[in-house]
């Protein structure tokens, strides 16, 4: 079996246009994160891990397909995504880490560029000061409606980090597809309305189509899935949702698709910008099909930006080492109690 080999080379800046914006990673991010550090205390720290959730809505599929085919025009392709991960917790608060990756595919080559881990100490105290500092410096925004818990907390820096990438793609790219992982679903506490809106604005402005891949969906049709609904034509193609009419304040930004795009058993949920016709959606997919490896149904630039944010085990392990050389933080196993008291018959912590 021969496995394709992709070219990725990491260059030291964007290969965009050059921006009149200022487009440099804000110093309050860095700032703080080394704040929290110095301010923690020297106390033990335990280990952890953490979750996510997803919406659930009823919902209508077109019976007609929209058949693609492959448009070659060529086109740069983009991608943007973070991850975090809670990497202990301290006597006051939680340890968490964040990164992102912006990968770009032009001429048939990816490149890319990583910001991050940054490392967070998070507490009761310090919370609410910590995340709007960050939602100024991202969204020039102080509006919150209600302040994240502790465990909130990772997934909500992680989300701020992702939306300023997000930005930035979108003002420095030009005639170009921008994947998002995720949704076009706006006014939950950590993707305001105003926000979206003028995220998907400047993407027109710039002549950039953003599609944004779901990789797990609750949106149900006759009580499946819908992506797992195969109608009996050959892909590549799309199948448009309808009469979707979420509660307010949720609000629908784009309009939604189940996606192949290739032959496999996968399909994914798929947003396109609303305000888009009915030929550009269509047209954006098939320059997707025509610019970028598609596997299983998944567009390869969205899934080196996920591998390449991801963290390894190896690097929670020096990110820990760090933490305790660096801040004198001792590092110490917090006993899970359900296999403590129920040995091989606990389900462990991590599990409920």
């Amino acid at each position: 079996m021969v496995i394709q080999q992709h070219t990725i080379t990491t260059t030291q800046k964007y290969n965009f246009p050059h921006p009149t914006i200022d487009t440099t990673l804000p110093q309050r991010l860095i700032q703080l994160s080394l704040q929290t550090l110095t301010h923690t205390p020297s106390i033990s720290m335990q280990l952890n891990q953490q979750p996510c959730n997803i919406e659930s809505h009823s919902l209508q599929l077109k019976p007609q397909p929209i058949l693609l085919k492959p448009k070659h025009t060529p086109t740069i392709v983009a991608a943007v995504d973070t991850s975090n991960i809670k990497i202990g917790e301290t006597a006051t608060g939680i340890l968490i880490a964040i990164r992102g990756a912006n990968i770009w595919k032009q001429n048939h080559i990816y490149r890319y560029i990583r910001l991050g881990p940054f490392i967070f100490h998070t507490t009761e105290e310090n919370k609410k000061q910590l995340y709007t500092t960050l939602q100024k410096a991202y969204l020039n925004t102080t509006h919150m409606q209600t302040t994240p818990t502790l465990q909130q907390m990772p997934n909500r820096i992680a989300n701020l980090l992702e939306k300023w990438l997000q930005t930035m793609l979108t003002k420095t790219i030009n005639n170009g597809l921008i994947l998002f992982d995720g949704s076009l679903t706006s006014g939950t506490p950590d993707t305001p309305t105003l926000h979206m809106r003028e995220t998907l604005q400047t993407a027109r402005k710039h002549n950039n189509t953003i599609l944004a891949f779901s990789k797990m969906t609750n949106l149900r049709f006759n009580g499946h899935l819908i992506t797992d609904i195969y109608p009996k034509h050959t892909p590549p193609y799309l199948i448009e949702a309808i009469g979707l009419k979420p509660k307010p304040p949720i609000t629908l930004c784009g309009d939604i698709y189940v996606a192949r795009l290739t032959k496999s058993n996968c399909a994914f949920r798929l947003d396109i910008d609303k305000e888009l016709s009915p030929q550009q959606k269509t047209e954006a997919v098939e320059k997707l099909l025509g610019n970028d490896i598609i596997t299983q149904s998944y567009p390869e630039t969205l899934r080196l930006a996920h591998i390449l944010c991801t963290f390894t085990a190896n690097e929670v392990i020096a990110m820990q080492h760090y933490i305790q050389r660096k801040h004198r933080l001792r590092l110490i196993n917090r006993p899970d109690m359900h296999k403590l008291l129920f040995g091989p018959f606990g389900k462990g912590e991590t599990n409920q």
